[in-house]
């Protein structure tokens, strides 16, 4: 195993963005200290709402080309309500970066722990443990404001476009079956979910048919499927019963803030990003201005989010090290809700921000969080 030194662009953003985005680093040079084999370099740009606000630009200069040459973009959150584009649209240089990279594979898991809080009454669902695979770059938000895809019509009508493509779609499919593999190598079920409106739309139909050709090349991978609407319903009804949920990029970012809610809320919304070259990781939930800068967000989210960044960093360098830091990461979240360690005030608890993270920090270098990581692995 060689040594690695991954080059990490950081965009803390706005609002709590910063907060969380601060709490993640301080957990991942924890990692780096309990398992060594590996430095980070971080480049700090500048982006988001504030930043527009201040300059009329949502980069700093030079800021996307140093994204480029990272080995994976961490984003803490970009938007401010009252900053918008005159046409009434968002801040959002993170899709242009999506789009830019061709980050194809929004990966979002969705995993319930012990002593957080339990949406559902049943006691299934304290077993909740399911990956949410969004496209990331095409479907309903390839019209997204910032590409300047749609059409306006003088006024009176705007037309925007739902676009499926063999080529990302048979990525994207690929990418599921190789992860619905690793999960059941782990343990896990293995169950891939074709999720679309393949009875309505055409293009939906086209990405289940693309589905059931790469299914075809994993034979023994089980499969199944269903209508978004119905997915919706069986997310409340019986959510342990699904593993990977494969899906179009807006029905995927309607499914997984309900699925995040259903083990906590958006503080636990972690997300990957990842196209052919790089990676972008960010927590899923917004910048939560009235809460920024008063140690009250949840900094899970990013700190899962640095856990799949550092995993993914490991997988592209062939270094275990890397690895085994994002499963300590993991195995210390576990752990803390596991003991009652960890407490946010999301859900009604008595730690903030910085205490949180100075809590996985203290996990991450305990003995027991570290044996019971390399057994696992």
């Amino acid at each position: 195993m060689r040594h690695a030194s991954v080059q990490i662009a950081v965009i803390k953003g706005d609002g709590i963005g910063v907060d969380v985005a601060d709490a993640a680093l301080a957990v991942i040079d924890a990692a780096n200290s309990a398992v060594g084999g590996f430095e980070t370099n971080y480049r700090y740009i500048d982006a988001g709402a504030r930043f527009y606000q201040e300059t009329g630009l949502d980069v700093e200069t030079g800021g996307e080309e140093a994204a480029a040459n990272a080995d994976a973009i961490f984003l803490g959150a970009i938007g401010l309500p009252t900053v918008r584009h005159p046409n009434g649209t968002e801040i959002a240089p993170h899709l242009r970066l999506r789009d830019q990279h061709q980050l194809y594979a929004g990966v979002r898991p969705v995993r319930a722990y012990p002593n957080s809080p339990q949406r559902l009454a049943d006691p299934r669902a304290r077993k909740i443990d399911l990956v949410i695979l969004r496209e990331s770059t095409e479907g309903l938000f390839y019209s997204a404001a910032v590409h300047g895809r749609s059409r306006v019509v003088d006024n009176i009508e705007v037309q925007d476009t739902l676009r499926i493509t063999r080529a990302t779609t048979e990525k994207l499919h690929r990418f599921g079956f190789r992860l619905a593999e690793q999960r059941r190598r782990r343990g896990g079920r293995g169950l891939i979910t074709c999720v679309d409106k393949a009875n309505v739309f055409l293009s939906m139909a086209f990405f289940r048919q693309i589905f059931d050709e790469i299914a075809a090349e994993h034979g023994d991978v089980e499969t199944g499927y269903n209508y978004i609407d119905a997915q919706a319903l069986d997310l409340v009804r019986r959510p342990w019963d699904f593993d990977i949920l494969v899906t179009e990029n807006m029905f995927g970012d309607i499914l997984s803030d309900l699925a995040a809610a259903l083990v906590g809320g958006m503080g636990m919304a972690a997300c990957a990003e990842i196209g052919d070259s790089t990676g972008l990781f960010q927590p899923a939930h917004g910048s939560a201005p009235d809460i920024a800068d008063q140690d009250k967000a949840n900094p899970l989210a990013a700190i899962l989010s640095a856990a799949l960044m550092l995993t993914y960093l490991g997988e592209q360098s062939d270094n275990a090290s890397l690895e085994t830091a994002g499963a300590l990461i993991d195995d210390a979240v576990y752990r803390g809700f596991a003991e009652n360690r960890i407490r946010p005030m999301e859900f009604g608890g008595d730690m903030g921000t910085r205490e949180v993270a100075r809590e996985v920090v203290a996990l991450v270098g305990e003995t027991k969080t570290r044996d019971a990581t390399v057994e696992a692995m």
